[in-house]
């Protein structure tokens, strides 16, 4: 049976586009509001029977009154009409009716030329006029283009535009421009084949012409000028548009993005301008517990924050929008990430923090050293950390030599920060480091340890045949305290550590580590830790929950946490073959690992907190998973070449030079507890104790070599369970 078509739909939205043509021949008073007319209820009309006719036909089907649409070209009279607002009030119709049309129907419009013509010159009226009263409108309605582009990214080639002709048209040779005189339906399926098969093509830049400055993004220009709007709300749903556009995989979109628009500038001169406006000192402290930020979540309450710290808030607006960057970088086209986090290292961290940093005042360096350790922390995206990575540490690879550490001015000023004549620079400074190391990138930790060790230069020059057997399990050369000139005859007897000593308190020997596999057994390196400290200087024993048992933990959850970190980076298990290693260059450790131990070697006659960021920061690098370090660090007994130390070697010169203080001080052993429980608040401050910075360096030199044992265990536990 044939049945004829209905019609009524299509009457009736003929009816009503109609009523709004008539309502601008008929009318002279074209100053009433459009609110005043008939003209809202008509458009809502019209959407509703489109909404009602697209539920009522076969999914991706195209009907009369979508039809009449599309082949009257009613969005682009709509468009015209907005554009003179004409009555007042009719822009914001017409943007609301774009909104809802392309948010309410299923069926993809925008490959359709009578529907993204409208749309992209409708784009370019949005965010003009800053605070317009059409500000609320324009936003859903770029935000529901942006939407769309999300779902089908190969449109976004509909909204670039190459010296004013449409990106798409261009590359079609204009093949969507002129009346083909087909029927709307066989238009319009072969526009939706069309964008799909240019997509699967390689696309051409955008930007291949000379010429770029008739080259637009108008979405994108669009959002960039709706961020600088007095209302925050348009502000967030702006910065959300923008992070689905730069997360669109179109090459070519990505590349107009940074090269045609002022996205990077607006980043980079924001984050600048928030910067500026913190107050030029501030406590470091404040800076560090400072909640997290989200940046679509800064809300805030002026009165309260002033009573927490001055500048609190412009804290927050900095950390916000630092945040934003970060994370528009991190969803960005490849391309275009590489592009930003440049621009940011160029005109925010060189052009404003570097003066900064490397400025003489004091109290500056402390509030800009704390700021950077806060940025440090935030930063996730891969290419803003390399940049900012790039920036703090340069991008040298070969290994450093005494004089080649001044060649990045503000590397060396960093790492000579971590041993300022100010404590609170140099334990900010070496929180900074402590921070940076613990970040996923590798040139981190081959520009600050690795570079220096690649060859093992610091093993004495003798090839492993030439080398004496082990005595007694240890090599013969292994450091042997009662040779050393500090543990010598001028010590009494009673000071001096035996054999039998270095090897007992031993923790218990199980089956996995009693197996020698070329290495020193652990629990003698375990041992070498552990006995370090004379028992005289020893106190933890004295008080509850002091064992080296809470290190074992910490080193093993910890040490996880490190691999997982350093997996991708081909640390293989064993330290490059000796005979591969070119030894004939003179050692140096590198200018990080020298301040390290130089601080290290003073432990006895430093400030407690500085010996404990000092150790914190040792024992940072001994945990990471690399054969290197892992040597270096944490084998006692290793050959040294002449001249060079490692850290167990700078230990046993504190260890000596502490023997020879502790005759001078009466009741050295009672002192030292009270010193313990003190700092435990275990005991009320009281009388004034003397030598007391020298008690609480061997307090920390203690714990510090409980912690160096528990790594080694937990290390050579970890390479033994994965070794065949």
């Amino acid at each position: 049976v044939y049945l004829a078509p209905s019609l009524p739909l299509q009457e009736d939205f003929v009816y009503h586009w109609k009523a709004i043509t008539h309502y601008y021949i008929e009318t002279s008073d074209d100053k009433a509001p459009v609110t005043d007319t008939n003209i809202p209820s008509h458009l809502e009309q019209m959407l509703d029977i489109l909404t009602q006719e697209e539920g009522e036909r076969e999914s991706g089907e195209t009907g009369p009154c979508m039809e009449y649409l599309l082949h009257h070209k009613i969005l682009e009279t709509l468009y015209t009409l907005g554009k003179a607002d004409c009555p007042p009030g009719m822009k914001q119709q017409v943007l609301s009716f774009y909104t809802k049309l392309l948010a309410h129907i299923r069926q993809p419009l925008l490959p359709h030329i009578n529907v993204h013509r409208p749309v992209q010159k409708l784009v370019r009226l949005c965010g003009e006029v800053l605070a317009a009263p059409t500000e609320n409108e324009e936003i859903q309605f770029l935000c529901i283009v942006c939407a769309k582009l999300k779902q089908d990214p190969y449109l976004v080639n509909f909204f670039l535009e190459v010296g004013n002709v449409l990106f798409w048209d261009g590359v079609k040779g204009n093949a969507l421009a002129p009346d083909t005189g087909q029927s709307p339906v066989e238009e319009q399926s072969e526009r939706q084949e069309e964008p799909q098969a240019a997509a699967a093509a390689s696309i051409p830049s955008p930007t291949n012409n000379n010429n770029n400055s008739n080259n637009n993004y108008n979405l994108v220009t669009s959002l960039l000028n709706l961020t600088k709007s007095p209302d925050g709300r348009i502000v967030v749903k702006a910065c959300e548009g923008l992070m689905l556009l730069v997360s669109l995989p179109e090459p070519a979109a990505a590349k107009c993005l940074t090269e045609n628009t002022e996205l990077c500038e607006l980043l980079t001169d924001r984050l600048v301008s928030f910067y500026k406006a913190l107050p030029q000192s501030m406590d470091p402290l404040d800076i560090e517990t400072v909640e997290s930020v989200n940046w679509g979540l800064d809300v805030y309450n002026l009165k309260e924050d002033a009573a927490v710290f001055t500048g609190k808030r412009a804290l927050i607006s900095f950390l916000s929008w630092l945040d934003y960057c970060d994370q528009l970088i991190k969803e960005a086209h490849k391309s275009a990430a590489a592009v930003m986090a440049k621009a940011v290292r160029e005109r925010f961290f060189v052009s404003v923090m570097e003066p900064q940093l490397m400025q003489t005042s004091e109290v500056g360096i402390l509030t800009s050293t704390a700021l950077l350790n806060r940025i440090i922390k935030q930063v996730t995206s891969e290419a803003l950390l390399q940049e900012m990575v790039y920036f703090l540490l340069g991008e040298e690879r070969e290994p450093e030599t005494p004089a080649s550490i001044t060649q990045n001015p503000l590397r060396h000023r960093l790492i000579e920060h971590c041993d300022h004549l100010s404590d609170e620079i140099s334990i900010m400074t070496l929180r900074l480091f402590e921070q940076l190391i613990q970040k996923p990138n590798q040139h981190i930790l081959h520009s600050l340890a690795l570079r220096s060790l690649e060859e093992r230069n610091y093993l004495e020059n003798k090839p492993q045949e030439e080398r004496e057997p082990l005595e007694n399990g240890q090599p013969h050369d292994a450091v042997d305290l009662e040779e050393d000139p500090l543990f010598g005859d001028d010590l009494s007897p009673d000071s001096r550590l035996s054999g039998s000593d270095w090897l007992s308190s031993s923790p218990p020997q199980s089956p996995d580590n009693s197996k020698s596999d070329g290495k020193t057994e652990v629990h003698k390196i375990v041992n070498s830790f552990l006995c370090l400290v004379p028992d005289e200087a020893k106190s933890s024993y004295h008080v509850e929950g002091t064992g080296y048992d809470t290190y074992l933990r910490d080193a093993h959850r910890q040490f996880r946490d490190y691999c997982g970190v350093c997996q991708r980076w081909d640390w293989r298990g064993n330290p490059k073959p000796f005979e591969k290693c070119n030894l004939d260059f003179p050692f140096f450790e590198g200018h990080f690992l020298k301040v390290l131990f130089d601080r290290m070697g003073r432990i006895l006659d430093q400030p407690y907190d500085v010996n404990l960021q000092v150790t914190a920061v040792l024992s940072k690098l001994s945990l990471l998973p690399h054969p290197h370090l892992h040597e270096y660090l944490l084998d006692p007994y290793i050959s040294l070449a002449p001249g060079c130390r490692s850290l167990f070697s700078v230990i046993v010169r504190v260890v000596g030079d502490l023997m020879l203080r502790i005759h001078r001080i009466p009741d050295f052993t009672p002192k030292l507890l009270l010193v313990r429980k003190r700092l435990l608040g275990l005991e009320p401050e009281g009388i004034n104790i003397d030598h007391v910075t020298l008690l609480e360096g061997v307090i920390v030199l203690e714990e510090f070599c409980k912690e160096l044992a528990a790594i080694a265990f937990v290390k050579y536990h970890a390479a033994a369970s994965s070794s065949p």
